[in-house]
């Protein structure tokens, strides 16, 4: 199952990669511009999914995870207002309002150490970091050498990102 997946990402590639070349044979402009911008945002697509899985999977391995409530219960009910949870219906006198700020206190999420290593950890990878180098210098290249074509560039740009997303789902599964 995994090998035929992989076989149609490298097939859609393939024939992505094909569709570029024959426009060498129409301009080298045009091709240099396609060849640049595709490899960019495909470089980017997979990069990305490919960081993302890894780490979705260390998160899952270290089962350092938290189950969250539904997109649209967040939206509608961000601070709980109208959880169906029980509340505390100890009177007034008897509550230790000492106690209880302490523990609302420590329910807040502070901004460590570990938050911004984790958080740092998806961000910084390799595997974003490269394409998107590879992105800029493209770009740079381009334009310092008198070939950048924004009408061609761009929407091969969308072309890389098209094929990006089919063939990272093939990969990432």
């Amino acid at each position: 199952m995994m090998r035929t997946m992989v076989k149609q990402s490298i097939k859609i590639i393939l024939g992505a990669e094909l569709f570029v070349f024959a426009f060498y044979f129409y301009s080298f402009e045009y091709f240099i511009n396609m060849q640049v911008a595709f490899l960019s945002a495909l470089f980017v697509i997979l990069g990305a999914s490919y960081a993302y899985k890894k780490m979705v999977n260390a998160q899952l391995a270290s089962e350092n995870f938290e189950e969250k409530r539904d997109l649209l219960d967040e939206i509608e009910d961000p601070h709980e207002l109208y959880d169906e949870t029980p509340l505390n219906e100890t009177p007034a006198e008897e509550l230790d309002l000492k106690q209880i700020v302490k523990e609302e206190k420590a329910k807040i999420k502070t901004f460590s150490m570990k938050s911004m290593k984790h958080g740092a950890r998806g961000s910084v990878s390799a595997f974003r970091i490269v394409p998107y180098v590879f992105l800029a210098l493209g770009f740079i290249a381009l334009k310092n050498n008198e070939l950048l074509n924004l009408a061609v560039y761009l929407p091969s740009l969308l072309i890389g990102i098209i094929v990006g997303s089919l063939s990272s789902k093939g990969f990432m599964k």
